[in-house]
């Protein structure tokens, strides 16, 4: 897509920071853009402390329903921190852009003052003595942390439930799951409980939430988002930490304050991500889309998923962009038994707890499934997993000479009840494993490449569905833009949801 640009085919940048007004200030705080908070704090439009006050109102209403947000902060200790914000700016102190914003940390990531409990009882009340690497360049930018954001046990699988803290709902009805592993994230964008969030992901962890809470979620390259100096630096390179979004625009700013190169990693990458003035959106006359939907039908999909997708190519289509199925030249078998040796590889390193009886039995059943599947792998095993993640991602190289981009769905279901684990069949067909249900994530995984959910609407029930765009490696720019042009000519992304207050 940077191609694009080089022929001349932008339009003119977006300016740097939005400039409010304050008859522009919402009744509701919290339905300001991050973007636009962060103007109006600089501004002095509005002070931390009332921003602060209005989220924990917000929290407080609706968070006991949608269970997006846990092991919180009092309201007091938040008040005075954000008293110190405003100290601090009326000093001419300036933090950065997230300077007195409320912040929540995916229960993954290591937050100083907060515990760490990976919704898992056995680590349950865990405090860390730092923040983790991208938690650190957050915290760099102003961010007054507040708690953190529920996810599964271990974050294995893309439903946000757990013994410690429950289920997270669906921002758009809580009575579904939020998906995961960056479930509460998710929801507390979509439910406005949160301003921007991060999150990771291994398998769709950023964008399946997306989809599900109607939000914008996007996987970097790998090495864009440095994970910090512990343990493999080499050979685990599938998950990835990234942003999370209520619109592109937020997404971006937090994708720049936690992007770049670290040389405590070797293989972060070493070009920076510029800051949002910089992005801008293209025209899509001439854009290439090539369309991979279900993978010639290998993939089940819950009926009206292909069709939302459909529908929104079209649109890109009436703006002049050019969309062709297309599928790349694979074995899809292969790829499916490379991402479970791959997968199950990663969770050698919980081997300790298997081992331990008294920990074994705190363990949810796929998380003892997923260990006892490394212990079976050769190092020919290890080798040959290799060999086939990198033929596939030249496949998809071959496909990006034709393309500028690859989309396919986001899930292969729209969001179910949060009391059902993961959904056990597609259309009659049986899902042989806890996470054969979202298999269309594997391949931007696999390659590495940068991806972003999109929103494309809601089914007859409103239950919200999102489709990944998906770029060459290192064009995480590139498929931002394009995400950029398409909020412009879809609306999806202004429809609110009813919320359910606490009673």
């Amino acid at each position: 897509m940077r191609g694009v640009a080089g022929v001349g085919a932008l339009a003119a940048p977006v300016g740097p920071w939005p400039r409010l007004e304050r008859s522009q200030i919402p009744t509701e705080i919290v339905d300001l853009s991050a973007s636009q908070l962060s103007a109006a704090l600089r501004q002095g439009l509005v002070s931390s402390v009332e921003v602060m006050r209005a989220y924990l109102d917000h929290i407080h209403r609706y968070n006991p329903v949608y269970n997006a947000i846990v092991s919180m902060a009092s309201d007091d200790d938040l008040i005075a921190q954000a008293e110190r914000a405003d100290q601090a700016l009326a000093r001419g102190e300036y933090w950065g852009w997230m300077h007195g914003m409320p912040h929540a940390v995916k229960d993954l990531a290591d937050a100083r003052g907060f515990p760490t409990s990976q919704g898992s009882p056995i680590y349950a009340g865990t405090l860390p003595s730092e923040d983790s690497f991208m938690i650190g360049r957050i915290r760099d930018q102003g961010a007054i942390f507040i708690g953190k954001t529920n996810v599964p046990e271990f974050g294995m699988g893309s439903q946000s439930y757990n013994p410690v803290f429950g289920a997270t709902g669906s921002a758009c009805d809580p009575a579904l799951t939020a998906g995961g592993s960056s479930g509460g994230a998710a929801c507390g964008l979509g439910t406005h409980m949160l301003p921007v969030a991060d999150g990771s992901d291994l398998m769709g962890s950023l964008r399946n939430p997306g989809a599900f809470n109607n939000v914008i979620g996007f996987r970097p390259s790998q090495g864009r988002v440095p994970g910090g100096a512990a343990g493999d630096l080499f050979y685990q390179q599938m998950s990835t930490d990234g942003p999370m979004g209520r619109n592109v625009e937020d997404t971006i700013r937090l994708l720049h304050s936690i992007a770049g190169f670290d040389p405590a990693q070797p293989l972060s990458l070493r070009d920076a991500i510029p800051p949002f003035d910089e992005f801008v959106a293209p025209r899509l006359a001439g854009l290439r889309i090539g369309w991979m939907g279900s993978y010639e039908g290998r993939l089940e999909m819950e009926p009206g998923i292909l069709e939302l997708c459909e529908g929104n190519l079209r649109a890109l289509a009436g703006a002049g962009a050019i969309v062709e199925e297309c599928m790349p030249e694979y074995d899809m078998d292969r790829l499916w038994h490379t991402w479970l040796l791959l997968r199950h590889w990663t969770r050698h390193g919980a081997r300790a707890l298997y081992d331990d009886p008294d920990t074994r039995r705190l363990l949810k059943p796929e998380a003892v499934w997923e260990i006892e599947g490394s212990f079976g792998a050769s190092a020919g095993d290890i080798y040959q997993a290799g060999v086939a993640r990198a033929d596939w991602f030249r496949a998809l190289g071959a496909l990006f000479e034709r393309y500028d981009v690859l989309a396919l769905p986001t899930a292969q279901v729209f969001p179910f009840p949060k009391e059902i684990h993961w959904p056990e069949s597609i259309n009659g067909v049986k899902m042989d494993t806890y996470h054969r249900w979202m298999e269309v994530v594997i391949g931007g995984t696999l390659a590495g490449l940068p991806v972003v959910n999109v929103p494309v609407g809601f089914d007859e029930r409103g239950r919200p569905m999102g489709m990944q765009l998906m770029g060459p490696f290192g064009d995480d720019r590139g498929v931002l833009e394009l995400a950029m042009a398409y909020e412009r000519i879809t609306d999806h992304l202004d429809r609110r949801p009813a919320l359910v207050e606490a009673r």
